[in-house]
């Protein structure tokens, strides 16, 4: 029985490994079970480490800080790979109110856990671990277990702390949405919503040129003339149908199939003359049918000396007579303008000949093969220089000691720039969506196990005790509170829809249980809009601000 022994007990590599495994499988399968609807998901693995920690299962302390560094540093640059797309354009027009209010909630909430510190006596890495549970926020949580070793306090009740909280953390979220929802809720907020309502949705529309000012000018002069963007996918003139090139001069009856904004309808019948009453952004429209002459096609961008390059640098249109009218990214459709950087992944729609849309295959790959095997080169380069970063020390006006961003906050900042201008560069750094699911949870399974085993020892004496349950109360009054209060606002005062207020509550504290709940009660993906605007400067925001007050106030 000595292999056994050595398999389990004995502290080596091997039993690190074997340990960690079996904590992460048996907390991943718990994860699966719904109770009401609600699952813990990744985050059972935690609960299955503490469990093990406090039998007395260990691993060899120099491994478990090992297993517990690099899963946080892959979970986090992942994670920001996958948000940095989105991170900047998130403080456009459309997600300027969103962000403003998930800050507002992001802001409130750190303000009561400090001020809960002072007036309750409680340790403030105690109540950093506290809040990091009510916002179910496991990346903030690693970014102040490492200030605290940077600064030379060993202490395991940060871990404790989010560990009581967070089981509320998740389901007090879900009872705001659900306050808000009897009580305020209109009940056209929970119908489906008409696809025109937002204005920056790319729209497909068929016009009449009947505005005589337009009358013989190309359509470059005319797109000059009017501010406009919109793509002519079709034209037909007397009975036949084209793709125009910039050149191409529209005369009186021409029949146009445009793509733009929802936001540009009015201004282009305008500059037209006539909009005609056909639907065209129905599912189910075969484009094929419409013609005998062209016909559309969807192409992926596969071939890596595109990342980055820009589409009017391909000339596709002069070369080879096609039109590509649309873009698909991440799930989001994007007006196919000249200056559109391409990046890899993309899938453009490609209206033309036979002939020549197997051409513009061959130019832009359409080798989907290709894109399966994820780039590790970006993976690894990135975390290198996101570890970088992170040790970089500077100074803040009233710290006595270097602040640096550490191994949780280099990381996901280079995983967001990387992610948001790496194509620009011509950095290969796509990953498929099952790649980077895969990365963050190996990630966060690897440090949520070592976290929860390491904290194990004492959990329960501290839950079963009256600073536990104090822990409780107060993480309890951190998840709903601000929330209550930032969606009162939203909803009562500046008019937001329900589904967008839901989506907001739940990217602002990073819970997508929540999310899939309100996904549930509202028959559109409002929430899942909102939630994607708001989450990555509020998961930025968070990582960053625990470790700013952990050095300005312990300092």
């Amino acid at each position: 029985m000595e292999w056994l022994n050595n398999l389990f007990i004995e502290h080596s590599a091997l039993q690190a490994v074997v340990v960690l495994s079996l904590i992460s499988a048996i907390g991943l399968c718990l994860g699966k079970i719904h109770i009401l609807g609600v699952s813990l998901g990744v985050t059972f693995v935690f609960f299955v480490g503490i469990l093990a920690g406090h039998l007395g299962i260990s691993i060899d302390p120099q491994m478990l800080n090992y297993a517990e560094s690099f899963g946080l540093v892959i979970f986090v640059y992942a994670l920001g790979l996958q948000v940095g797309p989105g991170f900047f354009g998130s403080f456009r027009k459309g997600g300027v109110i969103l962000n403003i209010l998930a800050i507002g909630i992001v802001i409130l909430g750190t303000i009561l856990a400090i001020l809960a510190s002072f007036i309750d006596g409680i340790e403030l890495p105690d109540i950093i671990g506290v809040l990091c549970g009510a916002t179910t926020n496991t990346p903030a949580l690693g970014a102040a277990q490492q200030t605290l070793k940077q600064m030379g306090i060993e202490t395991s009740t940060p871990a404790l702390g989010c560990a009581v909280a967070y089981p509320f953390g998740v389901i007090g979220v879900i009872i705001a949405i659900i306050f808000i929802k009897k009580l305020l809720a209109r009940k056209q907020d929970l119908s489906i919503s008409d696809h025109k309502e937002d204005k920056n949705q790319t729209y497909i529309g068929a016009f009449t040129v009947q505005n005589p000012a337009i009358f013989n000018m190309n359509i470059k002069d005319i797109a000059q003339m009017s501010h406009s963007k919109f793509i002519i996918s079709r034209l037909w003139r007397n009975g036949n149908v084209t793709i125009p090139t910039s050149e191409k001069v529209l005369k009186e009856g021409d029949q146009l199939l445009v793509i733009t904004k929802d936001k540009e309808i009015q201004s282009l019948t305008i500059l037209f003359g006539k909009q005609e009453n056909t639907d065209w952004n129905k599912e189910d429209i075969d484009w094929n049918a419409i013609d005998n002459q062209l016909i559309s096609q969807g192409i992926v961008v596969t071939r890596p000396e595109l990342n980055g390059k820009k589409l009017s640098s391909l000339k596709l249109r002069n070369q080879y007579g096609i039109n590509i009218s649309r873009v698909y990214r991440s799930g989001v459709q994007l007006l196919a303008t000249p200056d559109l950087t391409l990046q890899l992944g993309d899938r453009l729609t490609v209206v033309g000949e036979a002939g020549a849309i197997k051409n513009v295959e061959k130019v832009l790959g359409n080798a989907i093969i290709n894109l399966k095997e994820p780039n590790l080169v970006a993976v690894f380069i990135g975390i290198v220089i996101g570890l970088a970063v992170g040790a970089i020390p500077f100074t803040i006006p009233g710290i006595s000691i270097p602040v640096k961003l550490g191994l949780a906050g280099g990381p996901i900042i280079i995983g967001i720039l990387i992610g948001a201008f790496g194509p620009r560069l011509h950095m290969v750094t796509y990953t498929t969506r099952s790649a980077n699911l895969m990365l963050r949870a190996l990630g966060l399974s690897m440090y949520l196990a070592c976290l929860g085993l390491d904290a194990g020892k004492n959990f329960f004496e501290t839950v079963f005790r009256s600073e536990g349950l104090m822990w409780i109360g107060i993480g309890a009054g951190l998840t709903i509170i601000p929330v209550l209060i930032i969606g009162i606002i939203a909803y009562k005062w500046i008019k937001l829809d329900f589904g967008t207020v839901s989506g907001m509550i739940c990217g602002s504290m990073a819970n997508p249980m929540a999310l899939n709940y309100s996904n549930e009660i509202i028959a559109n993906d409002k929430p899942s809009v909102a939630y994607a605007t708001v989450y990555p400067i509020s998961m930025f925001l968070r990582v960053i601000l625990v470790q700013i007050i952990l050095l300005f106030l312990l300092s």
